[in-house]
C-alpha cells in the first residue's frame, strides 16, 4: 500500500500522541487539517492493508496490580488448533504465536495474582492434554519504545 501524506502524518501522531478525548478522531482531523471522515477512512485503509495491526492503549500492567509471564508449550502438530483455541479462551492471554522450536507455542499471560498463573497453566494442560508447559516470568523488565518518523525521506 502506498502511503499518502495524510497516512504518514496520522501514523506519526497515533504512535504515541493519540488524543484521550471524547472525540479523538475529530481532534486528529483538526490537528491534521482534514475531516474526521478522512481520518477514519485512512485508518480503515491502514488496518485493512495490515499497516496498522492494533489500535489501542498500552497500560503498565504492574501498576494496575497484574503479574505476568511468558509461557511456552510443546504442542504436537495435530493439537495446534486445539491448543490455540484453549489458550486464547483465557482473557489474560495477550499474545499467542507459533515458533519453529520444540516449544512451538508461546503466549503471554496476565493475571491478578501469581497463584493464578499456575491455575491457568494447569487448566490449559488439562484441557489440551499437553503436559509440557513452562512459565518464564521476567527477571528484569525492559521497556522498549520505538516511534517511527514516517514523514521524512
Amino acid at each position: 500500500m502506498e502511503l499518502g501524506n495524510l497516512d504518514r502524518e496520522l501514523l506519526n501522531i497515533i504512535q504515541s500522541d493519540f488524543p484521550l478525548t471524547a472525540e479523538p478522531y475529530k481532534n486528529l482531523a483538526e490537528s491534521l487539517g482534514t475531516s474526521e471522515e478522512e481520518v477514519l477512512a485512512s485508518l480503515k485503509r491502514l488496518i485493512e492493508a495490515g499497516t496498522i495491526r492494533r489500535l489501542g492503549g498500552i497500560f503498565d500492567s504492574r501498576r494496575l496490580g497484574y503479574t505476568g509471564t511468558l509461557c511456552a508449550m510443546n504442542v504436537p502438530q495435530e493439537k495446534v488448533a486445539l491448543a490455540a483455541s484453549v489458550v486464547n479462551s483465557f482473557p489474560g492471554v495477550t499474545h499467542n504465536y507459533l515458533r519453529d522450536h520444540d516449544y512451538n507455542m508461546w503466549f503471554t499471560l496476565l493475571v491478578q495474582d501469581k497463584g493464578e498463573i499456575s491455575r491457568v497453566t494447569k487448566e490449559i494442560s488439562n484441557r489440551t492434554g499437553i503436559d509440557e508447559i513452562i512459565s518464564l516470568p521476567a527477571v528484569k523488565l525492559f521497556k522498549i519504545r520505538v516511534n517511527f518518523d514516517l514523514t521524512e525521506g
